[in-house]
């Protein structure tokens, strides 16, 4: 039931209103200015209609009383005839919904009554969110309140002040180094330095190089000794993504250094001990590498002591407001912009996206959408084409979320539960087919179980 305050002292236009408009809507008449704003401050309607009416010889009064109500954000709707247009078109400008002419078309009105309400309430969850982006559960930079990053908060600290090996694993750009930097910032080493290395970003004839460092004349163009990233890290931590990158031949020297805890450089026979914590990263499957041979066994058992998993953005879509806005205001202040909110039908597209390229999609999608803004709002044309096309949803489906949200599942557990068979029953590469996680695949197969038990019973 929509609440509506009609601001008015037309008698036909009251009636008209309070018969026309049907189920659905609840119209209360006021005639006096104290009259409208106890009904606001009592909590008595969702939406107000203002009339303009020419002939009303209060009208000034009743235009000032209007200003006031759009400046205290009040969702106002503008009823005006043609002599007093230019008034309620000033009112639309200084931030009421919108403007209908008088006498109304009673389809027109409806339809933008609920638009205007639906508009309302998502700004106000917006502004919830907004004002709880600062009190979110967090875990040093990491922001999200979903269970799968409660569970993940919670494996961080308690490997934070551990020495042992930590291996996080995850799709890419769902912020595995955040993962890693956390676990340092929160242990005893956070005052030590913090190296991180991306394995696949090193050519193959140079990583024992980088990795161990070299003595002057250890090797063609080596005209001066350079200490490598083990011994950099100190008594910090070191930081190896992408493990599944290095060879096999860098693996072994790797896992010697990991068993024995001490290393030498390129060209010489010192001994250095390795004092570091280190922490390994990847986005593979590295229990399939080593059943095809492409890593090592007893490395991949040294290394996997403690491992965290970094959940998609897809599995943890609770969270997509709280970052977005996370990243408006972090671009916003960066770029000096005059963005300063998402417009609720943006911020729908955006949780109805499926993110395949996770958190770092979303922040990517956010940054360009403070450029190409017009305005204060980041709005559902400032989005890539993309996202735009994939969540093109109707009124109608918007407001049976419920239903929507239940096929949307059983579809997607219908499509796993294909894959899977396509693919033999190997779930792996009926996740990658998929383009989604293993883990993402697992619970919808468990999910669909789930359900044909419920169904048979």
């Amino acid at each position: 039931m929509i609440r509506i305050g009609l601001f008015s002292n037309d008698a036909k236009l009251q009636l008209l209103l309070s018969s026309a408009l049907g189920e659905g809507f609840q119209v209360t008449i006021h005639s006096t200015e104290s009259g409208i704003h106890r009904a606001y401050s009592s909590d008595g309607c969702d939406l107000v209609i203002v009339d303009f009416d020419s002939n009303d010889p209060e009208l000034p009064k009743r235009i000032a009383s209007s200003r006031q109500l759009v400046a205290a954000q009040v969702p106002s709707l503008v009823m005006a005839d043609d002599g007093v247009r230019p008034a309620a078109v000033e009112l639309v400008r200084l931030g009421a919904y919108g403007y209908c002419r008088k006498p109304p078309s009673i389809r027109d009105l409806k339809a933008m009554l609920r638009r205007a309400y639906e508009n309302s309430a998502l700004k106000r969850k917006l502004e919830t969110v907004q004002e709880q982006l600062e009190s979110v559960i967090r875990c040093d930079r990491m922001i999200g309140s979903s269970p799968q990053m409660r569970q993940v908060y919670e494996l961080v600290r308690r490997v934070a002040g551990l020495s042992a090996p930590v291996l996080v694993t995850g799709e890419s750009g769902t912020g595995k180094e955040l993962i890693a930097s956390a676990i340092h910032n929160l242990g005893t080493r956070s005052a030590r330095p913090y190296v991180a290395v991306s394995c696949g970003a090193i050519p193959e004839t140079l990583i024992e190089a980088e990795l161990f460092g070299h003595e002057k004349g250890a090797y063609t163009g080596s005209t001066a000794a350079r200490e490598g990233y083990l011994e950099r890290a100190g008594d910090g931590t070191l930081f190896l993504d992408e493990i599944g990158e290095l060879s096999l031949s860098t693996q072994v020297k790797l896992l010697r250094v990991l068993q024995q805890r001490e290393f030498c450089r390129l060209g010489s026979t010192r001994l250095i001990p390795l004092r570091a914590r280190v922490v390994f990263a990847t986005h593979r499957d590295l229990s399939e590498m080593v059943a095809q041979g492409q890593f090592r066994q007893d490395l991949f058992y040294r290394i996997n002591v403690v491992r965290i998993e970094a959940p998609s953005l897809q599995e943890r879509s609770e969270d997509v407001d709280v970052l977005a806005t996370h990243f408006l205001h972090q671009y916003s202040e960066m770029y000096n912009a005059a963005v300063e909110a998402i417009h609720p039908d943006a911020l729908r597209l955006l949780r109805a996206y499926s993110w395949p390229g996770n958190v770092r999609e979303l922040e990517n999608v956010i940054q360009r959408a403070i450029i190409v803004a017009k305005g204060e709002n980041i709005c559902p044309g400032d989005l890539p084409d993309d996202i735009q096309d994939s969540n093109v949803v109707s009124i109608d489906e918007y407001q049976s979320a419920g239903s929507f949200e239940r096929q949307l599942r059983d579809y997607k557990m219908k499509l796993a539960e294909n894959a899977v068979r396509e693919n033999n029953g190997n779930k792996t590469l009926a996740a990658r087919s998929l383009n989604i996680s293993r883990a993402y695949l697992h619970r919808l197969i468990r999910l669909a179980e789930q359900t044909h038990q419920m169904g048979t019973a």
